[in-house]
């Protein structure tokens, strides 16, 4: 199975980049996606930081294991999943 980084972008500018080192191996791109989403609203109800004051701006950058951007997955999809299925 591949293995998935999860980069948080959390501002513009190599600064603004949290790079996941170790990824995550998943079944397929769905997967990884699901998995972004599930990190994503973890991250906005149990983190508080200085450095991010609105999550909803943040956005995981997924890479494959050659570094290679495979998708972006925006922190405010959240958003929209959970309105979209309730």
């Amino acid at each position: 199975m591949p293995r998935y980084f999860f980069n948080l972008r959390h501002r513009l500018g190599s600064d603004g980049l949290a790079v996941d080192e170790e990824g995550d191996v998943l079944a397929d791109l769905n997967a990884a996606r699901e998995h972004a989403l599930f990190v994503a609203r973890d991250t906005i109800v149990r983190t508080r930081t200085d450095i991010v004051r609105d999550w909803m701006v943040c956005s995981f950058e997924i890479t494959d294991e050659h570094g290679q951007l495979i998708l972006t997955v925006p922190f405010s999809d959240t958003v929209h999943e959970t309105e979209s299925g309730g």
